[in-house]
């Protein structure tokens, strides 16, 4: 583990009185090459998050930042170390825990309204009718998409599509959200807009989030704490960063501040040595 002096870094021994909602706990990922050889993905990864507390993670690619989501999401199993949410080992995806991608991921033959009542009538199987007509339209207004409701996917735009996403995974009421490069996708000012809205739905109605991104800025701007990685192979925890901002945020005023500017560097700085080490 890498320790700074930093005010905004700690030395990184997360407790589980302090977290605990999802622990991952020396965590090892590796595959088998074609000469019988090994090749480590993620080396001895441990990270807790708190049942309402929103992370983003960030490296360079190749240190195994969506391998780590899809683990914790169920949809890869760890080589060793174990990933548990409230105590209980993920092994399978669950409607606990809901991925966004960065591409949508939206069925074309289903209108808007149909694709966010589509999870919540696999999820929801209980629910009466009327109450989930109710859970697609809160929803629906949440991400200000009720004009677009009866559109198909190729009748609207990139950022209106995730949000489509956005709203399917918080319909079904997951108590985590794990979120691949989200806004990767999508031009400046919509992704702007977006990264707001979502933020402003998080304070509103928070849960755990995990947050994949390059961004460093996006990251200090929506996230509680940085988690930033060593380059891969055989990738860990380098640092993790405190976010020093109360929600909810005003990202013009943060963007004033000394710690903004002093936050923004301390990362760069991480990853630009990163990069060069990997030069």
């Amino acid at each position: 583990m890498v320790k700074s002096n930093s005010v905004y870094s700690n030395a990184y021994e997360p407790s589980l009185s302090d977290y605990g909602f999802l622990e991952i706990s020396n965590l090892v990922k590796s595959y088998r090459t074609p000469d019988g050889g090994e090749f480590v993905v993620l080396n001895g990864v441990d990270l807790t998050i708190g049942e309402d507390e929103f992370i983003s993670v960030i490296g360079h690619s190749g240190c195994g930042k969506s391998t780590l989501l899809k683990i914790a999401a169920g949809l890869e199993r760890a080589t060793s170390g174990s990933v548990r949410m409230e105590g209980r080992e993920i092994r399978k995806p669950g409607s606990d825990r809901m991925m966004i991608f960065q591409h949508y991921g939206l069925l074309p033959w289903l209108t808007v309204r149909e694709n966010i009542r589509l999870a919540v009538d696999e999820v929801l199987k209980n629910a009466k009718r009327s109450e989930k007509i109710s859970i697609v339209n809160e929803h629906l207004a949440m991400v200000n998409l009720n004009a677009a409701a009866d559109k198909y996917p190729d009748e609207i735009s990139g950022g209106m599509k995730q949000r489509v996403g956005i709203a399917r995974a918080l319909a079904i009421r997951p108590k985590m959200l794990l979120m691949d490069e989200p806004f990767g996708a999508l031009d400046a000012l919509t992704k702007s807009k977006l990264q707001k809205q979502v933020l402003d739905i998080w304070e509103s109605h928070k849960q755990a989030v995990m947050m994949i991104t390059h961004d460093v800025d996006e990251a200090i701007y929506m996230s509680d704490r940085i988690v930033l990685m060593t380059n891969g192979p055989a990738a860990t925890i380098g640092e993790v960063l405190e976010v020093p901002f109360p929600h909810p945020r005003n990202r013009q005023e943060i963007r004033e501040t000394k710690e903004y500017f002093d936050l923004r560097n301390h990362a760069l700085n991480f990853l630009d040595r990163y990069f060069t080490q990997d030069e």
